[in-house]
C-alpha cells in the first residue's frame, strides 16, 4: 500500500471499528500522536494505548456522532495531509459543533510514526460549555 493508501483507510472503511483496525495495523509502537493546543484533549500521546485512553475512548463516551469528514488528502514522500471538518454533539450539553481541521501524517517504512492536529478548537470548546 502506499502511504495515502494507508492514512486514507483510517478514515474511509466502512465503521469506525475497521478504521482503528487499519490504525491499529499501521501505527509504529512508538507512534507520537499531537492533539492541537486549546482543544480539549491536548497532548502529545505516545503508543496506541495511550492515544486510545486519552483521545478515543473520550471521544467516544463524551460525544455523540463525532466525526472527521476528509474532504481533501495531499502526499508527498513521507507525508500525508488530510483536510476536512470535525462533527458532533457533546453529550452533557447536547450542543453540536462543525470545525475545519488538518491532520498531519509522517509515515516511514509503511507505518505512521507521527500524527499532528491542527483544528478550530473554539468551535469544539463552544459545544462543551
Amino acid at each position: 500500500m502506499t502511504n495515502l493508501e494507508i492514512i486514507r483507510s483510517t478514515y474511509e472503511g466502512k465503521t469506525s471499528e475497521e478504521n482503528g483496525a487499519n490504525l491499529e495495523k499501521f501505527v509504529a509502537s512508538d507512534i507520537r500522536w499531537t492533539e492541537a493546543k486549546g482543544f480539549p484533549y491536548a497532548g502529545t500521546y505516545v503508543g496506541i494505548k495511550d492515544i486510545t485512553k486519552n483521545v478515543f475512548s473520550r471521544l467516544g463516551s463524551e460525544w455523540d456522532a463525532y466525526k472527521f469528514t476528509p474532504e481533501e488528502y495531499v502526499a508527498t514522500d513521507n507525508t500525508v495531509v488530510a483536510i476536512g471538518t470535525y462533527s458532533g454533539v457533546y453529550k452533557q450539553t447536547n450542543k453540536a459543533f462543525s470545525a475545519r481541521v488538518t491532520h498531519i501524517w509522517k509515515l516511514k517504512n509503511g507505518k505512521i510514526v507521527s500524527f499532528e492536529q491542527i483544528v478550530d478548537s473554539k468551535t469544539v470548546v463552544d459545544a462543551m460549555i
